[in-house]
């Protein structure tokens, strides 16, 4: 696979959820405030040289849990997931007009009235003139899920790493949730998770990831700051290289 020229701008692939956008107490489906404030840190990565592209969920709006609890059919249910992701998306675009960060919304499923088609070339370019762009739709299939879109487009556009934003500060050996006293691990070879046998994105994007050489970094998105220091290529959260 092409890669950019080493003293290209660092490009990297943000993967939020759609629950990350979602109101703590869950009043609003889309924290306006909270998109402001991070729409705010990524443009202040933009200026400092990073090229950003977010690939953003839609379990505020629609999961496949509830397709499924109402006897839908599978592939229904999906693309109906895919659309919530365009919502989101058209949000963050607002957040990014609001903060006066420039950003374009490409989607995987047919919506040209609303948002553009996806087109790595186009995508490519928009992040070459300092432009946030911001995919929706998936894989623009069904039985995928937007962490195998994030490390698709990861790759499609050879970032240098597709950085997922969650709720905990890392990848622990245990579930930190279940376990308080977890173990952290902070940095890990792509073949260390396998033996681990650790959940760090579902198998097709990791193995995609894996396959291509692309760095994978979690870390929390709510610590103030860590976007930024994410982005920036900063030391925060756990690292697969």
């Amino acid at each position: 696979m092409l890669r950019r020229e080493k003293d290209d701008n660092r490009r990297v692939l943000l993967k939020i959820s759609g629950e990350a956008l979602q109101e703590r107490d869950n009043s609003s489906i889309i924290d306006a405030d909270f998109a402001t404030g991070l729409a705010a840190e990524i443009k202040e990565a933009v200026a400092r040289g990073v090229q950003v592209a977010i690939v953003v969920g839609g379990g505020n709006i629609f999961r496949g849990t509830i397709a499924q609890a109402l006897g839908m059919d599978r592939v229904k249910g999906d693309y109906m997931g895919m659309m919530a992701t365009v919502i989101n998306a058209l949000a963050m675009e607002s957040a990014f007009e609001m903060v006066g960060q420039e950003a374009i919304v490409q989607s995987a499923v047919a919506t040209s009235h609303v948002v553009g088609r996806l087109s790595q070339p186009k995508a490519d370019i928009a992040l070459n003139k300092g432009k946030v762009v911001i995919f929706a739709g998936g894989t623009g299939n069904p039985y995928f899920t937007t962490d195998t879109a994030a490390a698709l487009r990861a790759v499609e556009l050879r970032c240098d790493a597709l950085i997922k934003a969650t709720k905990v500060n890392g990848i622990y050996a245990e579930d930190p949730v279940k376990n308080p006293q977890a173990e952290r691990l902070e940095s890990l070879s792509f073949q260390e998770v396998l033996e681990k046998n650790l959940r760090v994105m579902d198998q097709t994007a990791f193995s995609l990831c894996k396959e291509n050489g692309c760095p994978i970094v979690v870390f929390d998105l709510y610590t103030k700051g860590n976007i930024l220091k994410a982005l920036a290529g900063e030391k925060v959260g756990s690292i697969v290289q």
